[in-house]
């Protein structure tokens, strides 16, 4: 079976992203920030996976308010 490749150019690929919901937006930030490799990186990731466990610890833990995020999303008005 022969692969077909779908070339589409910057200004097609952006327009794609634009119309992404807020979720998938999201992921292509995530998949398109950690392509960046740098000096540092691991030092950042992991400050950055840690700040994320002490909020969950103190949203667990009733310390902050928790809110969904349909919620977030909503009062954003996207």
């Amino acid at each position: 079976m022969e692969e077909v490749v779908m070339v589409i150019s910057k200004d097609e690929l952006y327009k794609e992203a634009i119309n992404l919901s807020p979720m998938d937006k999201a992921q292509l930030v995530e998949v398109l920030l950690s392509s960046f490799n740098f000096k540092g990186r691991s030092e950042i990731d992991k400050k950055w996976a840690d700040e994320a466990e002490d909020r969950l610890e103190a949203a667990n833990n009733g310390l902050i308010k928790k809110v969904s995020m349909d919620d977030v999303f909503a009062s954003l008005d996207i």
